[in-house]
């Protein structure tokens, strides 16, 4: 209540309070706004979103509407100045410790491709810096911790002085001055017209497979789908204890977009590392008293049904059921179709090599991990499984992507000897592009590995 309390009494103000059950009613939130002619007025990014989505038109009496506390879907803030905007929108951030806000951007119009709203510049008496691991000052464009000084900082946290030792830092660029800077934990970057774009927060941070993954950047994908109203993205562990990306969706409408088609939209601008492995729709998201979305509080994929609307081919035969069975086990997901995608249910290059593994110990078969590149369904990998025969499971080229008009391009192995990680550049090629990979022989550990250059060639 900071802002709003002195925001009132050092100004002349008068301070209104408005119910809370008040204001989870979006139509009587906005009546209230205009009976009681509401001049100023700050919301949290959750329940500003909320009022855009069901009354845009709440703001059209209110001089200055404030928002922020979260990162924001720039749809929701281009509803509401496509309806009835206040006569200033402002996009505000700061943290508790820097005396509620530290930065503010105004609003006047958003791009239809706008993937973020920035966060703006430090207000008065404010200074802010984006520093890299060693606390130098980077670049324009590239990302790092923003940190925080000036009249607002807070002295410390109360009773507390580890705490306070490990986030309020000395300010190295306050010449000749005892003064302190207190790193956010958020990471951030400067535009070209100096304004700072909000990424993520560091400690939100996560590593999966090696990769480190920002769960902001995959929301902000997610909400550019035309059927994704809203979306929560978070990382869960499995019963062996690896991380995984699950998605959380409000669908526009009634009709809910399926796993599938929002996993190909994300892959036109996501790297398969940030492809969450499961999508969970929602009618809404469980919110805490001060009107944040809690992520606690959603539900573990385990609990609902993932992609209810997906057709589902029973298996039929021994060799599809062990198979179903494998992926059931190594990709946690209940049922498996015969026709699904073991890549688009969230496989990646060691859950291939794991099934690989398993294959090899439960059939007696060992197969180059290529195989599963051309034939990534459980029907299809059943297939060349029970062909006699080993020429066509044994052959070194690997069809990628073989369709396209362009000059066919051809990818020699890495030292692993297998081509799986050239499936996303075939992915970024497009569709006219052919793409072939070579695999190296005796992967089947029973043909011969070639060892020298000549030979390979």
């Amino acid at each position: 209540a900071t802002f709003e309390i002195w925001g009132a009494l050092l100004n002349g103000g008068q301070l209104i309070g408005i119910p809370r059950e008040v204001t989870l009613s979006p139509k009587r939130f906005a009546r209230h706004l205009q009976d009681l002619e509401i001049s100023t007025l700050f919301l949290t990014t959750a329940l500003f979103n909320h009022m855009a989505r069901e009354v845009p038109d709440a703001f059209g009496s209110v001089k200055q509407v404030l928002f922020g506390g979260e990162a924001v879907d720039p749809k929701w803030v281009r509803r509401v100045l496509e309806h009835a905007p206040p006569k200033r929108l402002l996009h505000v951030y700061g943290p508790t410790e820097n005396t509620t806000f530290s930065a503010w951007y105004e609003v006047k119009q958003v791009e239809e491709k706008a993937r973020t709203v920035p966060i703006g510049r430090p207000i008065a008496n404010t200074q802010a810096y984006v520093l890299d691991r060693h606390l130098q000052p980077v670049v324009v464009g590239i990302p790092g911790e923003l940190f925080l000084g000036g009249d607002g900082l807070a002295g410390g946290y109360l009773n507390r002085p580890d705490l306070t030792e490990e986030r309020f830092i000395s300010n190295s660029f306050a010449k000749g001055k005892n003064e302190a800077l207190y790193r956010t934990g958020d990471t951030v970057r400067y535009l070209p017209d100096g304004n700072i774009e909000f990424i993520g927060r560091i400690d939100n941070q996560v590593k999966i497979r090696g990769f480190r993954i920002e769960p902001e950047e995959v929301e902000i994908a997610l909400s550019q789908f035309p059927a994704v109203r809203e979306a929560v993205v978070l990382s869960r562990e499995d019963e062996r204890g690896e991380r995984f990306l699950v998605a959380y969706v409000i669908p526009k409408d009634s009709l809910a977009p399926n796993a599938t088609e929002i996993r190909v939209f994300l892959k036109s601008s996501l790297p398969d590392y940030m492809i969450p492995a499961a999508f969970v729709m929602m009618d809404a998201f469980p919110l805490t008293p001060n009107g944040k979305i809690d992520r606690t509080a959603l539900p573990v994929p385990e609990d609902v049904r993932l992609e209810a609307e997906r057709e589902f081919l029973a298996p039929r035969g021994p060799v599809e059921s062990q198979l179903v069975r494998l992926w059931e086990e190594l990709l946690n997901v209940r049922p498996v179709s015969i026709t699904d995608n073991f890549f688009e249910l969230g496989g990646h290059s060691l859950l291939v090599a794991r099934l690989f593994a398993q294959i090899e110990e439960r059939m007696g078969k060992r197969l180059p991990l290529g195989m599963l590149v051309e034939h990534p369904t459980v029907e299809q990998f059943a297939a060349v499984l029970s062909e006699n025969g080993e020429h066509s499971q044994w052959q070194s080229l690997v069809p990628i992507q073989p369709y396209g008009s362009k000059k066919p391009f051809f990818c020699v192995h890495p030292m692993s000897g297998n081509i799986l990680g050239y499936t996303a550049l075939a992915r970024h090629l497009g569709d006219n592009q052919p793409l072939y990979g070579l695999q190296a022989l005796g992967l089947d550990g029973k043909q011969r590995p070639l060892t020298k250059v000549e030979d390979m060639a």
